[in-house]
């Protein structure tokens, strides 16, 4: 082969590398975009693009090729609309099951007497919430690390890609369209569920106090009952930061499964 054969061969592998890599992109932005930790503003646009490219890079050239691209029409468009709305809808899955951690510190702050404790969160966008909501927002996020969910999901977006290779049609676009709906069910059933304990014991506490204080109308219910129940509160986050293991790992997986199954 002569030299200026070979290069116009290397340069159309570079082109359909190029291209590879540009598909993928797309669907790999759109979920880390749309993911927990990595697509809030605690991590810059930046960052979230260089990473989003490297991931790109890297599963390229181990996924089915995409289709050959003549020159941007309807369908082109419509690809490109496809890869970007299946990356949003698996990487909000995802964000949605962070939302039970945020929805049992809601909660538990109510009996806490914590529920006025206000702060931007920047994990959830920036608005305001419960710091013991970001406490739980945090403790899941920490356990998403320890059990190597990152690593899961880039298995994640590389099994769509063989259930869904590019400019393949949504087998039900319906189906797709109601992934993250009908995982809200399983979302607020954790919070609950992770909640709960501390809720009972809470109001326990609260109803105790209540009835001291008509017993003993001298006490003041306020002066008293609301350290108490920040101290007991704090007491049992403590005892319940070492049960959340379980339930966190039962929710990553219910949403991992789900984000998965929505392709099939």
């Amino acid at each position: 082969m002569d030299p200026a054969t070979a290069f116009l061969v290397d340069a159309q592998r570079l082109f359909g590398f190029v291209e590879a890599a540009l598909w993928t992109l797309l669907r790999v932005g759109a979920v880390l975009m749309a993911a927990p930790l990595i697509g809030t503003r605690a991590v810059p646009v930046r960052v979230r693009m260089m990473f989003a490219m490297a991931l790109a890079v890297t599963l390229a050239p181990v996924l089915p090729a995409p289709p050959p691209v003549a020159s941007v029409d309807a369908l082109t468009v419509l690809n490109v609309i496809r890869e970007i709305a299946v990356g949003v809808a698996m990487g909000f899955v995802l964000r949605l099951a962070f939302e039970a951690g945020a929805l049992a510190g809601e909660l538990v702050s109510q009996g806490m007497a914590l529920s006025f404790a206000q702060m931007a969160d920047p994990l959830r966008g920036g608005a305001s919430s419960g710091v013991v909501g970001q406490w739980f927002y945090v403790a899941l996020a920490l356990l998403f690390f320890a059990f190597d969910a990152h690593l899961a999901l880039v298995g994640l977006i590389a099994d769509s890609y063989r259930l869904l290779p590019v400019g393949t049609p949504l087998a039900d676009p319906a189906r797709l369209a109601a992934a993250v709906p009908a995982f809200l069910p399983t979302v607020l059933y954790a919070g609950v569920m992770i909640a709960l304990p501390v809720m009972v014991a809470m109001l326990v506490v609260n109803l105790s106090f209540g009835v001291l204080s008509r017993a003993a109308p001298a006490l003041n219910p306020i002066q008293i009952g609301l350290p108490a129940a920040l101290v007991i509160g704090l007491f049992l986050l403590t005892i319940l930061t070492g049960e959340l293991a379980g339930p966190a790992k039962q929710l990553f997986e219910a949403a991992f499964e789900h984000a998965g199954g929505m392709l099939r």
